[in-house]
């Protein structure tokens, strides 16, 4: 079988279920793991998202509005990658290809059979693993998959369970600010945390910084969208900017904490049990196999702090 994802939790998931092998293609999102980098990229964005955040929300608006794409498929590469299997995702029209991306493109015919998958919970997510599962012939292992991450995400709530729960905000944008939802509550839950803004299955949508600081959490968390880690701590300067930043609880108690969104906070795939125990560490100090700080998520520090320990380091 030879599969194309366009999806990155797609990709995730069918390594996961130990057919790695059987890509052939991949989106621009796709990293992990690391080695799927060299495979021929079948995607890529449509505008310039090196811009800011601001300016990035605008431009998606404008041409959701327009009805312009937000990705440009490469349909000639697809075509002459030969896949019998196309991955794409269905539950959020910004996020990733979608289906509707790649029938306008004309890219549906060129595989066998195209799979969109949809999670808005994790039990969405594991009926992701089992579709695909389905598709490429690996029921037993998709079973198998989706067992060993409830193991681990048990795991670590049978941890931290019988500490206190702090109360949390996540947020996967910034200008505009946007509270985490979908799976990201369950998360937040299984970490023993108390989440104060954002639904359950719920799309996240835009509110006011007023309504973060009448929450006025124990923990802050901000990992954007489609950010690493790198580009997330980027955001100091927006969020230093915005009026009572410096008083909030969890900035004045250094309990605020920049993550890698991309790879653990907004994907639907494998990484979700990783994401569980970022939380717990964050929130808890919890630590089973080495602590995830540093790659994952890194301690905020005020930008004159940050300067003076560069130049301390330096």
């Amino acid at each position: 079988m030879r599969i194309i994802s366009l999806l990155a939790s797609g990709t995730e998931i069918v390594c996961g279920l130990g057919a790695g092998h059987a890509l052939v293609g991949r989106s621009h999102e796709c990293d992990n793991p690391d080695w799927v980098r060299k495979l021929p990229v079948c995607t890529r964005p449509a505008f310039d998202i090196e811009m800011s955040s601001k300016e990035i929300d605008a431009e998606v608006r404008r041409r959701l509005k327009e009805n312009e794409p937000l990705y440009h498929i490469d349909c000639e590469l697809i075509r002459q990658l030969e896949p019998d299997l196309l991955i794409t995702q269905e539950h959020c029209e910004v996020c990733a290809v979608t289906p509707a991306d790649v029938a306008r493109t004309g890219c549906e015919s060129l595989a066998e059979q195209v799979l969109a998958l949809s999670a808005g919970t994790i039990l969405g997510i594991y009926d992701g693993i089992l579709a695909v599962g389905k598709a490429i012939n690996r029921t037993s292992a998709a079973h198998a998959l989706v067992a060993d991450i409830q193991q681990r995400i048990d795991k670590t709530y049978q941890a931290v369970r019988k500490q206190s729960a702090p109360t949390v905000v996540i947020l996967e944008w910034t200008d505009p600010i946007f509270p985490t939802g979908n799976w990201g509550p369950e998360l937040v839950e299984a970490a023993n945390g108390k989440l104060l803004l954002g639904g359950k299955g719920e799309h996240s949508r835009a509110i006011s910084w007023g309504r973060v600081r009448e929450a006025d959490p124990d923990y802050l968390i901000v990992a954007p969208c489609g950010y690493n880690l790198s580009r997330s701590m980027r955001e100091i300067r927006v969020l230093e900017a915005l009026p009572g930043w410096f008083e909030l609880t969890a900035v004045k108690r250094k309990q605020m904490a920049f993550a890698d969104g991309n790879k653990f906070f907004n994907r639907s795939g494998t990484t979700i049990a990783d994401t569980v125990e970022i939380i717990a560490e964050i929130l808890h100090g919890y630590r089973l196999r080495g602590s995830w700080e540093g790659s994952a998520w890194q301690r905020y520090a005020r930008t004159g702090e940050k300067r003076a320990l560069q130049f301390a380091h330096s």
